[in-house]
């Protein structure tokens, strides 16, 4: 039988590029997508429940249910928001979710897209390091069968997209030329949710620690690319 797969952040830029590629797997048999609104995809494979509060899954547990991996893709840009709403999406959002998660499969592969520079002893002066820190502790304490905590650079968007600052728009304008001087200054958006879904399903090979950063995820996806 194939897999079944649980997906959040399915909506957003690396999240709906593994929503893709989970559908077009053969070794996948269903993915559910929780979401707040709808992703626009219709499959014999997808199965969406739409569901508003990401710190409370009263009534959509069953999603939880026998899951062979699950994929959390939910982010948010430093300085979009005010701290405490940034905070609850970057640490509330994703221990609720692991909570419940390792309540009904706890047997599940969980990938976790953090960021570079997170900061597990949780003492960084910036916000983003220190909530990624303790979000990524959270997931590591629930002893699931395998973890995988993706610390990508900049995420560069292979899908024209309107972007959230001018910083961001540069950036994106700078990156093919960035990348050939400093190749580990980020990631495609296509590469990185192509070593998620690779890992919940396959794990990640040699690199046997919970935690790749931008380089290791670069060297799983580019084995991925080898005929």
């Amino acid at each position: 039988m194939g897999k079944r797969v649980l997906l959040v952040g399915a909506t957003g830029m690396v999240g709906g590029e593994a929503l893709a590629r989970c559908l077009a797997s053969p070794a996948i048999d269903q993915v559910t997508v929780l979401t707040r609104r709808a992703t626009g995809q219709q499959h014999a494979k997808l199965t969406e429940v739409l569901h508003r509060d990401f710190c409370n899954y009263n009534g959509v547990e069953h999603c939880f249910a026998t899951q062979d991996a699950a994929l959390f893709c939910i982010g948010v840009y430093t300085g979009s928001m005010p701290d405490e709403a940034f905070r609850r999406i970057t640490v509330d959002v994703p221990a609720a979710f692991f909570g419940v998660l390792g309540q009904h499969s706890p047997g599940a592969a969980v990938c976790f897209l953090s960021g570079q520079g997170a900061d597990t002893k949780e003492s960084s002066r910036l916000a983003f390091a220190r909530y990624k820190g303790i979000a990524e502790n959270a997931l590591l304490a629930h002893g699931f069968a395998r973890t995988h905590i993706f610390r990508p650079g900049y995420i560069y968007p292979t899908t024209p997209r309107t972007e959230p600052s001018l910083s961001y728009r540069l950036v994106r304008g700078l990156y093919p030329l960035l990348r050939r001087i400093y190749p580990n200054i980020g990631i495609a958006s296509t590469d990185l949710a192509a070593a998620m879904v690779h890992a919940g399903l396959h794990g990640t090979g040699n690199h046997r620690a919970p935690i790749l950063e931008n380089r290791d995820i670069r060297t799983l996806a580019a084995t991925l690319k080898t005929p």
